[in-house]
Protein backbone atom coordinates (compact mmCIF):
# COMPACT_ATOMS: atom_id res chain seq x y z
CA UNK A 1 0.00 0.00 0.00
CA UNK A 2 2.70 2.37 -0.92
CA UNK A 3 1.86 5.90 -1.79
CA UNK A 4 2.51 7.41 -5.08
CA UNK A 5 6.15 8.74 -3.86
CA UNK A 6 6.86 5.55 -2.90
CA UNK A 7 6.49 5.67 1.16
CA UNK A 8 4.43 4.28 3.92
CA UNK A 9 2.35 6.84 5.84
CA UNK A 10 2.05 4.96 9.88
CA UNK A 11 -0.08 6.49 12.11
CA UNK A 12 0.29 6.34 16.04
CA UNK A 13 -2.52 4.31 18.21
CA UNK A 14 -2.64 4.31 21.45
CA UNK A 15 0.22 5.03 24.35
CA UNK A 16 -1.16 2.65 26.96
CA UNK A 17 -4.47 0.71 27.31
CA UNK A 18 -6.82 3.89 28.69
CA UNK A 19 -5.20 6.04 26.48
CA UNK A 20 -7.45 8.26 24.38
CA UNK A 21 -8.05 6.79 20.87
CA UNK A 22 -10.37 9.78 19.58
CA UNK A 23 -7.53 11.22 18.18
CA UNK A 24 -6.77 8.62 15.65
CA UNK A 25 -10.14 9.73 13.77
CA UNK A 26 -7.92 12.50 12.48
CA UNK A 27 -5.06 10.59 11.61
CA UNK A 28 -7.34 8.45 9.47
CA UNK A 29 -9.65 10.92 7.93
CA UNK A 30 -7.16 13.51 7.59
CA UNK A 31 -3.79 12.27 7.87
CA UNK A 32 -3.60 10.33 4.31
CA UNK A 33 -2.07 7.01 7.29
CA UNK A 34 -1.94 3.48 5.63
CA UNK A 35 -1.54 2.02 9.52
CA UNK A 36 -2.88 2.40 12.67
CA UNK A 37 0.15 0.60 15.17
CA UNK A 38 -1.70 0.74 18.76
CA UNK A 39 0.62 0.05 22.07
CA UNK A 40 -1.63 -0.91 24.69
CA UNK A 41 0.93 -3.02 26.66
CA UNK A 42 3.13 -0.43 29.17
CA UNK A 43 5.39 -2.49 31.23
CA UNK A 44 2.85 -3.13 34.20
CA UNK A 45 -0.12 -3.50 32.22
CA UNK A 46 0.27 -7.43 32.20
CA UNK A 47 0.00 -7.22 36.07
CA UNK A 48 -3.35 -5.87 35.63
CA UNK A 49 -4.36 -8.08 32.96
CA UNK A 50 -3.72 -11.42 34.86
CA UNK A 51 -5.62 -9.82 37.95
CA UNK A 52 -8.92 -9.47 35.51
CA UNK A 53 -8.12 -13.19 33.61
CA UNK A 54 -7.80 -14.50 37.55
CA UNK A 55 -11.69 -13.10 38.08
CA UNK A 56 -12.62 -14.15 34.37
CA UNK A 57 -10.42 -16.98 32.21
CA UNK A 58 -12.18 -15.16 29.00
CA UNK A 59 -10.57 -11.93 30.46
CA UNK A 60 -7.10 -10.62 29.85
CA UNK A 61 -6.52 -8.56 26.61
CA UNK A 62 -7.21 -4.91 26.61
CA UNK A 63 -11.27 -4.17 26.32
CA UNK A 64 -10.73 -0.73 24.97
CA UNK A 65 -10.30 -3.08 21.81
CA UNK A 66 -13.86 -3.31 21.53
CA UNK A 67 -15.09 0.96 21.95
CA UNK A 68 -11.52 2.07 19.26
CA UNK A 69 -12.53 -0.34 16.96
CA UNK A 70 -16.08 0.09 16.92
CA UNK A 71 -15.47 3.78 16.14
CA UNK A 72 -12.46 3.84 13.79
CA UNK A 73 -12.96 0.69 11.45
CA UNK A 74 -15.94 2.36 9.68
CA UNK A 75 -13.65 5.74 9.18
CA UNK A 76 -10.60 3.73 8.15
CA UNK A 77 -12.56 1.65 5.17
CA UNK A 78 -13.68 4.60 3.77
CA UNK A 79 -10.02 6.07 3.95
CA UNK A 80 -6.23 5.75 1.70
CA UNK A 81 -8.36 6.29 -1.38
CA UNK A 82 -10.95 3.70 -0.62
CA UNK A 83 -7.83 0.80 0.29
CA UNK A 84 -8.75 1.29 3.46
CA UNK A 85 -6.43 1.00 6.99
CA UNK A 86 -5.10 -1.46 8.34
CA UNK A 87 -4.35 -1.62 12.64
CA UNK A 88 -1.90 -3.57 14.51
CA UNK A 89 -2.46 -3.84 18.02
CA UNK A 90 -0.73 -5.73 21.16
CA UNK A 91 -4.16 -5.28 22.64
CA UNK A 92 -4.27 -9.27 22.81
CA UNK A 93 -2.62 -8.68 26.81
CA UNK A 94 -2.60 -12.03 27.98
CA UNK A 95 -5.45 -13.90 25.84
CA UNK A 96 -4.96 -12.69 21.88
CA UNK A 97 -7.69 -15.61 21.42
CA UNK A 98 -10.04 -13.67 23.54
CA UNK A 99 -9.48 -10.46 21.89
CA UNK A 100 -9.90 -11.99 18.57
CA UNK A 101 -13.51 -13.88 19.41
CA UNK A 102 -14.86 -10.60 21.48
CA UNK A 103 -13.84 -8.42 18.55
CA UNK A 104 -14.93 -10.89 16.30
CA UNK A 105 -18.29 -11.09 18.21
CA UNK A 106 -18.63 -6.78 17.48
CA UNK A 107 -17.96 -7.30 13.89
CA UNK A 108 -20.75 -9.79 12.97
CA UNK A 109 -23.10 -7.46 14.91
CA UNK A 110 -21.94 -4.75 13.29
CA UNK A 111 -22.33 -6.92 10.08
CA UNK A 112 -18.50 -5.77 9.24
CA UNK A 113 -16.08 -7.68 7.52
CA UNK A 114 -12.23 -8.37 7.84
CA UNK A 115 -9.14 -10.71 8.12
CA UNK A 116 -8.26 -10.84 11.63
CA UNK A 117 -4.74 -11.85 13.00
CA UNK A 118 -3.80 -13.85 15.93
CA UNK A 119 -0.51 -13.88 16.85
CA UNK A 120 0.63 -16.21 19.27
CA UNK A 121 3.92 -17.59 21.21
CA UNK A 122 5.31 -15.14 23.85
CA UNK A 123 3.21 -16.70 26.44
CA UNK A 124 5.97 -19.19 27.90
CA UNK A 125 4.69 -19.38 31.57
CA UNK A 126 4.03 -23.26 31.01
CA UNK A 127 7.70 -23.80 29.72
CA UNK A 128 9.27 -22.13 32.03
CA UNK A 129 10.23 -25.67 34.01
CA UNK A 130 11.45 -26.66 29.99
CA UNK A 131 13.94 -23.77 29.45
CA UNK A 132 15.41 -24.14 32.86
CA UNK A 133 16.34 -28.27 31.91
CA UNK A 134 17.54 -26.43 28.61
CA UNK A 135 20.12 -24.27 29.97
CA UNK A 136 18.40 -20.89 30.57
CA UNK A 137 18.96 -19.53 34.20
CA UNK A 138 15.73 -17.25 33.69
CA UNK A 139 17.65 -15.44 36.70
CA UNK A 140 16.60 -11.46 37.71
CA UNK A 141 17.72 -8.82 35.37
CA UNK A 142 18.49 -6.76 37.57
CA UNK A 143 19.61 -8.31 40.55
CA UNK A 144 20.88 -11.94 39.60
CA UNK A 145 18.29 -13.40 41.75
CA UNK A 146 17.33 -17.18 41.29
CA UNK A 147 14.19 -17.75 39.94
CA UNK A 148 13.28 -20.65 42.24
CA UNK A 149 12.80 -18.05 45.02
CA UNK A 150 9.21 -16.83 43.21
CA UNK A 151 8.96 -19.87 40.76
CA UNK A 152 5.48 -21.34 42.08
CA UNK A 153 4.12 -18.07 42.71
CA UNK A 154 4.39 -17.13 38.83
CA UNK A 155 1.24 -16.17 37.10
CA UNK A 156 2.67 -15.08 33.85
CA UNK A 157 5.93 -15.19 31.87
CA UNK A 158 5.41 -13.11 28.26
CA UNK A 159 8.96 -12.81 25.76
CA UNK A 160 8.91 -9.75 23.71
CA UNK A 161 8.56 -10.95 20.43
CA UNK A 162 9.72 -8.86 17.35
CA UNK A 163 8.65 -8.02 13.97
CA UNK A 164 9.01 -11.28 12.31
CA UNK A 165 4.98 -12.95 13.24
CA UNK A 166 3.29 -9.37 12.13
CA UNK A 167 4.81 -9.24 8.65
CA UNK A 168 3.63 -13.00 8.43
CA UNK A 169 0.17 -11.62 9.46
CA UNK A 170 0.45 -8.56 6.80
CA UNK A 171 1.34 -11.39 4.26
CA UNK A 172 -1.55 -13.48 4.89
CA UNK A 173 -3.68 -10.18 3.93
CA UNK A 174 -4.79 -9.30 7.72
CA UNK A 175 -6.67 -6.33 8.23
CA UNK A 176 -5.97 -6.28 11.96
CA UNK A 177 -3.19 -8.22 14.27
CA UNK A 178 -3.62 -9.03 17.67
CA UNK A 179 -0.59 -9.72 19.18
CA UNK A 180 0.29 -10.13 22.91
CA UNK A 181 3.46 -9.20 24.22
CA UNK A 182 5.54 -7.50 21.27
CA UNK A 183 8.25 -4.49 21.38
CA UNK A 184 6.36 -1.85 21.38
CA UNK A 185 8.41 -0.41 18.40
CA UNK A 186 8.10 -3.51 16.23
CA UNK A 187 4.42 -2.98 16.23
CA UNK A 188 5.71 0.16 13.15
CA UNK A 189 8.82 -1.53 12.42
CA UNK A 190 6.20 -4.72 10.63
CA UNK A 191 4.35 -2.69 8.08
CA UNK A 192 7.80 -0.87 6.88
CA UNK A 193 9.46 -4.74 6.63
CA UNK A 194 6.26 -5.70 4.90
CA UNK A 195 5.92 -3.10 2.39
CA UNK A 196 9.45 -2.84 1.70
CA UNK A 197 10.54 -6.06 1.64
CA UNK A 198 13.49 -5.13 4.19
CA UNK A 199 15.39 -8.19 5.65
CA UNK A 200 14.65 -8.71 9.27
CA UNK A 201 17.60 -11.59 9.17
CA UNK A 202 19.53 -8.32 7.90
CA UNK A 203 23.37 -9.32 6.96
CA UNK A 204 25.21 -5.83 5.67
CA UNK A 205 25.32 -2.34 7.54
CA UNK A 206 22.59 -1.26 5.24
CA UNK A 207 20.23 -3.70 5.79
CA UNK A 208 20.72 -3.31 9.67
CA UNK A 209 20.70 0.78 9.13
CA UNK A 210 17.29 0.46 7.23
CA UNK A 211 15.52 -1.70 10.39
CA UNK A 212 17.67 0.73 12.82
CA UNK A 213 15.53 3.67 11.17
CA UNK A 214 12.74 1.59 11.21
CA UNK A 215 13.33 1.01 15.01
CA UNK A 216 13.69 4.91 15.55
CA UNK A 217 10.13 5.53 13.98
CA UNK A 218 8.30 2.99 16.08
CA UNK A 219 9.75 4.53 18.86
CA UNK A 220 8.74 8.27 18.01
CA UNK A 221 5.19 6.94 17.65
CA UNK A 222 4.63 4.31 20.59
CA UNK A 223 3.86 6.94 23.10
CA UNK A 224 0.92 8.49 20.92
CA UNK A 225 0.67 12.20 21.66
CA UNK A 226 3.69 12.46 23.59
CA UNK A 227 5.38 12.61 20.14
CA UNK A 228 3.30 15.47 18.90
CA UNK A 229 3.67 18.21 22.17
CA UNK A 230 2.07 16.23 24.91
CA UNK A 231 3.72 15.95 28.32
CA UNK A 232 6.56 18.11 26.70
CA UNK A 233 9.30 19.19 29.60
CA UNK A 234 10.85 22.49 27.79
CA UNK A 235 10.22 25.50 29.63
CA UNK A 236 7.73 27.03 26.80
CA UNK A 237 5.37 24.06 27.26
CA UNK A 238 2.60 26.69 27.72
CA UNK A 239 2.76 27.41 24.10
CA UNK A 240 1.92 23.86 22.59
CA UNK A 241 -1.46 25.02 21.02
CA UNK A 242 -4.63 22.83 21.56
CA UNK A 243 -3.44 20.07 23.47
CA UNK A 244 -7.38 19.10 24.05
CA UNK A 245 -7.60 18.46 20.11
CA UNK A 246 -3.88 16.87 20.02
CA UNK A 247 -2.56 14.58 16.65
CA UNK A 248 -0.91 12.14 17.64
CA UNK A 249 2.14 11.96 15.52
CA UNK A 250 2.56 10.13 11.97
CA UNK A 251 5.35 8.81 10.23
CA UNK A 252 5.84 9.01 6.74
CA UNK A 253 8.87 6.82 5.53
CA UNK A 254 10.77 5.84 2.31
CA UNK A 255 12.29 2.45 1.54
CA UNK A 256 15.89 3.72 2.51
CA UNK A 257 13.85 4.11 5.91
CA UNK A 258 14.52 7.82 6.33
CA UNK A 259 11.08 9.60 7.78
CA UNK A 260 9.35 12.95 8.19
CA UNK A 261 7.45 12.92 11.41
CA UNK A 262 3.79 15.05 11.26
CA UNK A 263 0.65 14.47 12.31
CA UNK A 264 -2.98 15.36 11.11
CA UNK A 265 -3.41 19.02 9.41
CA UNK A 266 -5.91 20.73 12.12
CA UNK A 267 -4.95 19.35 14.87
CA UNK A 268 -3.62 20.74 18.50
CA UNK A 269 -0.19 19.59 19.64
CA UNK A 270 2.98 20.32 17.86
CA UNK A 271 5.95 18.24 15.60
CA UNK A 272 9.15 20.21 16.14
CA UNK A 273 13.24 19.58 17.42
CA UNK A 274 12.50 19.61 20.52
CA UNK A 275 9.07 17.85 20.87
CA UNK A 276 10.50 14.93 19.08
CA UNK A 277 13.94 14.87 20.38
CA UNK A 278 12.26 14.41 23.92
CA UNK A 279 10.58 11.84 22.60
CA UNK A 280 13.40 9.92 21.14
CA UNK A 281 15.33 10.02 24.54
CA UNK A 282 12.20 8.85 26.62
CA UNK A 283 13.44 5.29 28.05
CA UNK A 284 16.41 4.96 26.78
CA UNK A 285 19.24 4.01 28.89
CA UNK A 286 21.84 3.72 26.47
CA UNK A 287 21.20 6.24 23.44
CA UNK A 288 24.47 3.97 21.31
CA UNK A 289 22.57 0.49 22.19
CA UNK A 290 18.72 0.69 22.37
CA UNK A 291 17.96 -3.18 22.19
CA UNK A 292 14.95 -4.49 20.71
CA UNK A 293 14.20 -8.00 18.99
CA UNK A 294 15.09 -7.11 15.51
CA UNK A 295 18.12 -4.80 15.93
CA UNK A 296 20.20 -2.69 17.94
CA UNK A 297 19.52 1.12 17.57
CA UNK A 298 23.01 3.20 17.80
CA UNK A 299 21.03 6.37 18.52
CA UNK A 300 24.64 8.64 18.61
CA UNK A 301 24.36 9.79 14.25
CA UNK A 302 20.71 10.67 14.41
CA UNK A 303 19.85 13.65 12.82
CA UNK A 304 16.42 15.66 13.19
CA UNK A 305 16.11 17.94 10.71
CA UNK A 306 12.91 20.59 11.26
CA UNK A 307 11.18 21.04 8.25
CA UNK A 308 9.07 23.82 9.60
CA UNK A 309 5.18 23.16 9.71
CA UNK A 310 4.71 20.37 12.09
CA UNK A 311 7.49 17.87 10.33
CA UNK A 312 10.64 16.79 11.34
CA UNK A 313 13.21 14.48 8.95
CA UNK A 314 14.77 12.29 10.84
CA UNK A 315 17.51 10.13 9.77
CA UNK A 316 20.98 8.64 10.39
CA UNK A 317 20.30 5.70 12.59
CA UNK A 318 23.02 3.05 12.55
CA UNK A 319 22.18 -0.70 13.36
CA UNK A 320 23.80 -3.36 14.82
CA UNK A 321 22.98 -6.83 14.44
CA UNK A 322 20.13 -8.33 16.61
CA UNK A 323 21.46 -10.38 19.65
CA UNK A 324 20.45 -14.21 20.39
CA UNK A 325 18.31 -13.30 23.19
CA UNK A 326 15.05 -11.96 23.93
CA UNK A 327 13.70 -10.23 27.14
CA UNK A 328 10.96 -12.02 29.29
CA UNK A 329 8.64 -10.32 31.81
CA UNK A 330 7.18 -12.36 34.44
CA UNK A 331 4.69 -11.45 37.36
CA UNK A 332 4.55 -13.10 40.82
CA UNK A 333 2.35 -12.89 43.31
CA UNK A 334 4.11 -10.99 46.17
CA UNK A 335 2.01 -10.50 49.09
CA UNK A 336 -0.93 -7.94 49.77
CA UNK A 337 -1.25 -4.01 50.05
CA UNK A 338 -3.51 -1.93 52.36
CA UNK A 339 -3.58 1.91 51.89
CA UNK A 340 -5.26 4.88 53.27
CA UNK A 341 -5.22 8.53 52.73
CA UNK A 342 -5.92 10.86 55.50
CA UNK A 343 -6.06 15.00 54.76
CA UNK A 344 -5.13 17.92 56.61
CA UNK A 345 -5.52 22.21 55.93
CA UNK A 346 -3.47 24.87 57.30
CA UNK A 347 -1.97 25.98 59.73
CA UNK A 348 0.53 23.05 60.45
CA UNK A 349 -0.42 20.84 58.14
CA UNK A 350 2.62 18.78 57.49
CA UNK A 351 3.10 18.33 61.05
CA UNK A 352 -0.21 17.18 61.73
CA UNK A 353 -0.16 14.95 59.28
CA UNK A 354 3.12 13.68 60.49
CA UNK A 355 2.10 13.16 63.91
CA UNK A 356 -0.31 10.71 62.57
CA UNK A 357 1.53 9.12 60.94
CA UNK A 358 3.91 8.50 63.95
CA UNK A 359 0.75 7.25 65.29
CA UNK A 360 -0.43 4.98 63.18
CA UNK A 361 3.14 3.01 63.34
CA UNK A 362 3.10 3.24 67.32
CA UNK A 363 0.15 1.50 66.29
CA UNK A 364 1.23 -1.59 64.32
CA UNK A 365 4.29 -2.11 66.77
CA UNK A 366 2.03 -2.29 69.76
CA UNK A 367 -0.18 -4.82 67.79
CA UNK A 368 2.41 -6.70 66.33
CA UNK A 369 1.30 -6.56 62.76
CA UNK A 370 3.76 -8.68 60.70
CA UNK A 371 4.34 -6.48 56.85
CA UNK A 372 7.19 -6.30 54.82
CA UNK A 373 7.07 -2.76 54.35
CA UNK A 374 5.94 0.57 55.30
CA UNK A 375 5.48 3.52 52.91
CA UNK A 376 4.99 7.56 53.92
CA UNK A 377 3.76 9.92 51.53
CA UNK A 378 3.01 13.82 51.92
CA UNK A 379 0.76 14.14 49.18
CA UNK A 380 1.68 17.43 47.72
CA UNK A 381 5.02 18.08 49.60
CA UNK A 382 6.65 14.63 49.13
CA UNK A 383 4.71 11.78 46.83
CA UNK A 384 6.21 12.87 43.36
CA UNK A 385 9.57 14.51 44.20
CA UNK A 386 10.73 12.36 47.01
CA UNK A 387 14.18 13.32 48.43
CA UNK A 388 14.64 15.95 46.01
CA UNK A 389 11.78 18.29 48.30
CA UNK A 390 12.33 21.62 49.34
CA UNK A 391 11.97 21.57 52.87
CA UNK A 392 11.78 25.28 53.34
CA UNK A 393 8.23 24.61 51.42
CA UNK A 394 7.43 22.05 53.88
CA UNK A 395 6.03 24.52 56.62
CA UNK A 396 4.17 26.69 54.33
CA UNK A 397 1.87 24.23 52.84
CA UNK A 398 -1.82 25.04 52.51
CA UNK A 399 -2.64 21.13 53.03
CA UNK A 400 -1.01 17.80 53.10
CA UNK A 401 -2.85 14.30 52.17
CA UNK A 402 -1.14 11.31 54.34
CA UNK A 403 -0.36 8.46 52.35
CA UNK A 404 0.12 5.19 54.02
CA UNK A 405 0.11 2.32 52.25
CA UNK A 406 1.48 -1.03 53.50
CA UNK A 407 3.05 -4.31 51.51
CA UNK A 408 2.20 -7.64 54.03
CA UNK A 409 2.14 -11.79 53.18
CA UNK A 410 -1.16 -11.65 55.41
CA UNK A 411 -4.14 -10.46 53.65
CA UNK A 412 -5.59 -9.88 57.30
CA UNK A 413 -2.99 -7.21 58.39
CA UNK A 414 -3.50 -5.69 54.88
CA UNK A 415 -7.51 -6.02 55.41
CA UNK A 416 -7.18 -4.40 59.08
CA UNK A 417 -4.99 -1.54 58.25
CA UNK A 418 -6.74 0.84 57.09
CA UNK A 419 -9.17 0.41 60.53
CA UNK A 420 -6.06 2.54 62.37
CA UNK A 421 -7.14 5.36 60.67
CA UNK A 422 -11.16 6.57 61.02
CA UNK A 423 -10.78 6.75 64.62
CA UNK A 424 -8.20 9.64 64.49
CA UNK A 425 -10.87 11.90 62.58
CA UNK A 426 -11.95 12.99 66.54
CA UNK A 427 -9.20 11.59 68.59
CA UNK A 428 -5.90 12.61 66.63
CA UNK A 429 -4.32 15.77 65.70
CA UNK A 430 -6.69 18.62 64.49
CA UNK A 431 -8.58 17.08 61.56
CA UNK A 432 -10.71 19.47 59.75
CA UNK A 433 -9.09 19.01 55.95
CA UNK A 434 -10.42 16.70 54.20
CA UNK A 435 -12.00 12.97 54.26
CA UNK A 436 -10.80 9.47 55.09
CA UNK A 437 -9.78 7.31 51.92
CA UNK A 438 -9.62 3.76 53.15
CA UNK A 439 -8.86 0.90 49.92
CA UNK A 440 -9.44 -2.28 50.52
CA UNK A 441 -6.75 -4.82 50.18
CA UNK A 442 -5.32 -5.80 47.19
CA UNK A 443 -2.73 -8.30 45.90
CA UNK A 444 0.15 -7.19 44.82
CA UNK A 445 2.19 -8.92 41.39
CA UNK A 446 5.59 -8.27 41.21
CA UNK A 447 7.66 -8.07 38.47
CA UNK A 448 10.54 -10.51 36.88
CA UNK A 449 12.03 -9.37 33.82
CA UNK A 450 15.00 -11.88 32.62
CA UNK A 451 16.64 -13.39 29.83
CA UNK A 452 15.56 -16.05 27.27
CA UNK A 453 17.77 -18.03 23.96
CA UNK A 454 15.17 -16.48 21.30
CA UNK A 455 15.01 -19.78 19.20
CA UNK A 456 13.61 -21.47 22.22
CA UNK A 457 10.73 -19.21 22.10
CA UNK A 458 10.64 -18.21 18.61
CA UNK A 459 9.85 -21.82 17.12
CA UNK A 460 6.41 -21.81 19.56
CA UNK A 461 5.35 -18.89 17.20
CA UNK A 462 2.03 -18.51 15.60
CA UNK A 463 0.35 -16.73 13.28
CA UNK A 464 -3.62 -17.67 12.99
CA UNK A 465 -5.71 -15.31 10.73
CA UNK A 466 -9.40 -15.70 10.84
CA UNK A 467 -11.55 -13.91 8.30
CA UNK A 468 -15.02 -12.75 9.69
Amino acid sequence: MKTANNTVRIGAGLGFYGDAWQPIAASITRGDVQYIASDHLAELTLAILQKDRARDPQAGYAKDLLPMLGQLWPLAQKANAGRGVKFIFNAGGLNPHGARDALAELFRKKGWQARIAVVTGDDVLSRIDALQEAGEGLSHLDNGAVLAEVRERMVFANAYLGAAPIVEALRQGADIVLTGRVADAALFLAPLVHEFGWKLDARTPEEWNRLAQGLTVGHLLECSGQGSGGNFGGLDWKDIPDLGHIGYPIAEVSEDGIAVITKAPGTGGRISFDTVRQQLLYEVHDPRNYYSPDVVLDMGELQLDDLGDDRVRVSGAIGKPRTDKLKIVGGYQDGWMGQATFGYSWPQAYEKAERTAQIVEQMLKEQKQSYDELRIEYQGYDSILGPLVDPAQRDALNEVYLRMALRTQDKRVADGFGRLFPWLALSGPPFVGGRINIQPASELLAIWPTLVSRELVEAGVSVEVTEV
